[in-house]
């Protein structure tokens, strides 16, 4: 048993108890919390509500363009429109062509996002949407951040209902939790100023769970916030959640600092990201899920994660993103077969599940492992 002194012990007493944390508690996590100690904690959740199983997906991703209006400090992956020749612009074309190449693969889901193009508009992609869905109705369609649908929204000139009424009626099934960002005001405007903001990222989230569209929820971390910024952003979503029950999952983002404004920030090390799944886990007692974007972290981290809160390792990928890759993640040919990712979760003595995106099991059954 971990020897542990006040206030630390009041803490674990509480999370062992069911109770919730506070916020002044949850930055002591942060603050004097050892790595030990906070995987003890946050493994005990993780197991009271998911057991031993870490779940997984079959998808792929369509990125329509990394040509952006936005100009946000950490991102190494957009090109401004007005220097847009070493960028992308995807035609409906040559995403139906993406599409197609999954029609003989069980994949469950299309995960749709990419840069705030201004001639991608609200009804470019609600024609996409309505053309996958025509192609293939039972593919589950993840699209468009919150920052990507403000900014349809308003060049369409509908609020945020109406604009998604729009895009669920022509086959928008949930959201991805990117965009977040942190949400502390301050610091926000030091790294994104020009995008929405942290209030209206949570408008257009709690508007799409009013309308049965579920979604996830991100929070990037390891740049220039502090740990009141990383509570105050997981109290903001603890909240909306409280509230809606419309988050799937969580997903702690990893900032990366390749070819970027903010190179001269250092990146945090792995014992930080670990410590920030375990306080992510602990105080977002009422998400059921909490995820490592394997791509981001790379797999031996990802491997790690899953005994430091982490029940959920994203999917098969299958080489389609660059957005991690062109920031330096750890894993710059993003692509793990069902076999490889099963195995992954299978050596860390934790049992693979495959979900869809609403997590209901697919299939559940034990690989063994050599």
């Amino acid at each position: 048993m971990i020897s542990i002194e006040s206030p630390l012990k009041s803490i674990a007493e509480k999370v062992f108890s069911g109770k919730r944390i506070s916020f002044d508690e949850g930055v002591a996590l942060f603050e004097k919390g050892e790595l030990g100690f906070l995987g003890t904690l946050a493994n005990f959740v993780r197991e009271k509500k998911n057991g031993n199983k870490t779940f997984y997906n079959r998808n792929f991703h369509i990125e329509p363009t990394n040509v952006c209006v936005f100009t946000c400090n950490f991102c190494s992956y957009s090109r401004l429109y007005k220097h847009r020749e070493d960028g992308w612009e995807m035609t409906e074309e040559q995403m139906m062509a993406i599409v197609k190449k999954y029609d003989d693969k069980p994949v469950t889901e299309v995960h749709i996002v990419g840069g705030v193009h201004p001639k991608m508009d609200l009804y470019f992609f609600g024609g996409l949407l309505k053309k996958i869905k025509a192609h293939r109705p039972d593919l589950h369609i993840k699209a468009f951040t919150a920052v990507e649908l403000d900014y349809m929204f308003r060049k369409a000139k509908l609020n945020e209902r109406e604009g998604l009424i729009y895009l669920k009626e022509n086959g928008l099934d949930s959201l991805p939790g990117g965009g977040a960002e942190i949400f502390d005001e301050e610091t926000r405007n030091k790294i994104s100023a020009d995008k929405c903001d942290g209030n209206r990222w949570l408008l257009i989230h709690e508007t799409a769970h009013s309308l049965g569209i579920h979604s996830n929820a991100t929070m990037l971390y390891g740049h220039i916030e502090d740990y009141t910024h990383r509570i105050d952003h997981l109290e903001r979503l603890r909240n909306l959640q409280d509230r809606t029950s419309g988050f799937n999952t969580f997903i702690p983002l990893k900032f990366r600092n390749k070819d970027n404004d903010m190179s001269n920030v250092s990146e945090s090390s792995v014992v930080e990201d670990l410590r920030n799944y375990a306080i992510s886990r602990i105080y977002l007692d009422n998400f059921n899920h909490v995820k490592a974007y394997w791509p981001m972290i790379g797999k031996g981290t990802a491997g790690l994660s899953q005994s430091f809160g982490v029940d959920d390792l994203d999917g098969t990928i299958d080489d389609t993103t660059k957005i991690y890759s062109m920031a330096g993640a750890e894993d710059q040919n993003p692509s793990l077969s069902t076999e490889e990712l099963r195995v992954l979760i299978s050596q860390s003595g934790r049992i693979p599940v495959e979900r869809d995106t609403l997590y209901n099991v697919i299939n559940d059954f034990v690989l063994p492992v050599s």
